[in-house]
């Protein structure tokens, strides 16, 4: 049974998810600080301000912020949602990045400021690496590395200037998240 079906270019989650996110970082380009203290999560404020849970997770501090996120977003999370469907990936994503918050919120300095989409991409990349241990990824497009240790990788060699808590959250969701999809996919294809 061929388990990967090609979804194209049509409106779907992830695309959808992208094109949030290029609209906001396109329209906070205008005043980059309001944006961030209105839409970025700040420990000491989440109360006064719920919705920047969800909000942080849909802006970005630059173009190579928003590139890195959104290519491995689109790769990872067209594969994921390709063994686990639509909505379980969606599932995947938003629990990731909120529990990539929440970990922030307990873990960082009360008046730090994170935003991106990391969290929830690691998530996705966490949710692989259990439902498909042996995947080979091309870093750098050229260097072909196991999925795991590039996932490895990537949390050792974040500087400190970046919320390794929100990343730490996502990848515990989705590492969480794929083992509980492993058992149902085994249940339902008796792998």
């Amino acid at each position: 049974m061929n388990r990967y079906r090609f979804q194209g270019f049509g409106l779907n989650p992830i695309w959808a998810i992208i094109g949030l996110n290029l609209m906001l970082f396109f329209v906070t380009q205008f005043d980059q600080g309001a944006a961030r203290r209105l839409l970025g999560l700040t420990p000491a404020l989440v109360i006064a301000q719920p919705w920047t849970i969800l909000t942080s997770m849909f802006m970005h501090g630059g173009f190579g912020h928003i590139f890195a996120n959104m290519l491995t977003l689109y790769f990872f999370g067209s594969y994921l949602s390709s063994i686990i469907g639509d909505k379980k990936f969606l599932l995947v994503y938003f629990g990731g990045g909120i529990l990539g918050s929440i970990l922030f919120i307990w873990l960082a300095h009360p008046l730090s400021n994170v935003i991106g989409a990391s969290g929830a991409v690691f998530a996705i990349a966490g949710a692989l690496v259990v439902l498909n241990p042996r995947l080979r990824v091309l870093v750098f497009f050229f260097l072909p590395l196991p999925l795991w240790v590039v996932v490895i990788l990537g949390l050792l060699i974040i500087s400190p200037s970046i919320a390794w808590e929100a990343h730490l959250g996502g990848l515990i969701f989705g590492l969480a998240a794929g083992y509980f999809f492993r058992r149902e996919l085994r249940r339902r294809y008796r792998w």
